[in-house]
């Protein structure tokens, strides 16, 4: 059975009394929506009726959604569909197991949805799909993937100020943000997310979020309901909330970091029981795969020209090729917890927080599988600071080279899918274009009057 296939049979298991009690209200909507290549929700609202025969029947939305930039202007370089090729329908089914009511917009819910073409055939193209592929190329190898994801938010009044002063892990500091939280919890616990912790962060109005770990799409799931949640609540409160990875210059960034464990037969296959040098196999094979493929993931971690100005030396976001035990320091941080096994997993900073969740953690997936797979081996662990290592691998420092290191990586390209690969480097290309043909505040007051 195919996953279309799969697809229908869940959406046919929603009998009529099921799918009364989901679209009840008259005056309900909900949201069908198909994560974007930049991690963005689109879709459309239905009306109780109209929802009910998409669970059914499935629905159409135009393929555009998968060809349009961060200012929803049309990516002009793809021909086989959006704008070039008539902006024709995809195929689009809900997936009634992530139907969540809004809390911050009464009578709204949403739900996620998985696109098809015309024929019926996958939509490679995906970013939901990508993810659920990699998880699927895991499980063949006898693994599950449990995963969380961070995130460190920016937050403003409506005068653009920032809420806090920007002292780390400060209860006094956190008091700022105490409307914002206590509306954030029930929101989310209304998405099915679990916030486990919040606290500040070293930045001005930067407040950071811990996610619960979750099988791998049910996470990534969870981070792109998250960072919509947050936009949407702080709008409704008069607050601006941005997941920029680099706002300020001279301040920390915003970072998006992963957590991944493995699992085989209901236990941690990363489970250790002692310092670095005891680490499982197959934990040590993951960490080489990730940092094998980190110089080409960065891509997918850092999707922006914004997302490079973040990874600056010292502000705890990673510029090279390294891994250490407990050390924030470097790329990977293996987390050991002996007397709590099910907590040990590796933790991989690069991502900045402008990620698409589902590409982010498909890269890192992707990366640790195939570590697992040639039971690769890494290099010693770092100790001390990593930024002062001369001796290590310097990650890409530009969405330019980061699109070259991608394309000469033919492991994970294929691992993602060629065919998404070549998508969503264009999309990257696309982004540099507009880049250099925009020109900016800082070159006309650097340059204006002396050249």
């Amino acid at each position: 059975m195919n996953r279309v296939d799969a697809t229908s049979k869940v959406v046919e298991r929603v009998d009529a009394t099921l799918a009364s009690e989901l679209t009840s209200g008259a005056d309900a909507f909900t949201f069908v929506g198909v994560p974007d290549v930049n991690g963005s929700i689109r879709g459309k609202a239905f009306r109780p009726a109209a929802f009910e025969s998409a669970l059914r029947h499935g629905t159409v939305m135009t393929d555009l959604l998968l060809a349009l930039d961060p200012t929803d202007t049309p990516i002009t370089d793809y021909t086989a569909f959006g704008i070039r090729s008539g902006a024709g329908d995809l195929l689009v089914r809900p997936d009634a197991s992530t139907l969540h009511d809004l809390t911050w917009r009464p009578g709204w819910r949403i739900c996620l949805a998985t696109p098809s073409w015309l024929d019926d055939s996958p939509c490679e193209l995906a970013c939901r799909e990508v993810l659920r592929r990699v998880l699927a190329a895991l499980s063949e190898l006898g693994y599950e993937a449990l995963a969380a994801l961070e995130y460190e938010v920016r937050i403003r009044d409506t005068d653009g100020s920032p809420l806090s002063t920007g002292i780390s892990y400060s209860l006094s500091e956190l008091e700022r943000f105490d409307a914002f939280v206590a509306a954030l919890a029930p929101a989310l616990d209304a998405l099915g997310v679990e916030l486990t912790a919040v606290h500040t962060e070293a930045g001005p109005g930067l407040l950071e979020l811990n996610l619960a770990a979750r099988p791998g799409l049910r996470a990534a799931d969870d981070a792109t309901m998250t960072k919509m949640a947050v936009k949407g609540l702080a709008a409704s409160m008069r607050l601006r909330a941005s997941f920029l990875a680099k706002s300020v210059a001279g301040e920390e960034g915003s970072s998006g970091h992963i957590h991944l464990s493995c699992w085989r037969d209901g236990r941690n296959a990363f489970r250790a029981a002692g310092p670095a040098g005891s680490l499982p196999p197959v934990f040590s094979e993951a960490i080489a795969g990730v940092l094998d493929h980190l110089p080409a993931a960065s891509l997918l971690l850092n999707p922006t020209v914004n997302s490079y100005k973040r990874l600056v030396p010292g502000w705890f976001a990673p510029v090279n090729v390294s891994w250490g035990v407990e050390n924030r320091s470097a790329a990977v941080r293996a987390i050991i917890r002996p007397d709590h096994p099910e907590l040990c997993r590796l933790e991989c900073r690069r991502p900045g927080a402008d990620a698409n969740p589902y590409l982010a953690l498909a890269a890192v997936v992707a990366s640790a599988a195939d570590g697992i797979r040639r039971h690769a081996s890494p290099p010693p662990p770092v100790e001390g600071d990593a930024y002062a290592r001369a001796d290590l691998a310097q990650l890409p420092g530009s969405l330019e080279s980061a699109i070259r290191a991608f394309d000469v990586d033919r492991l994970l390209r294929e691992a993602l899918d060629t065919r998404f690969s070549d998508y969503y480097v264009t999309s990257r290309a696309w982004e540099l274009k507009a880049w250099r043909e925009t020109v900016t505040d800082w070159e006309r007051e650097r340059y204006g009057r002396t050249v």
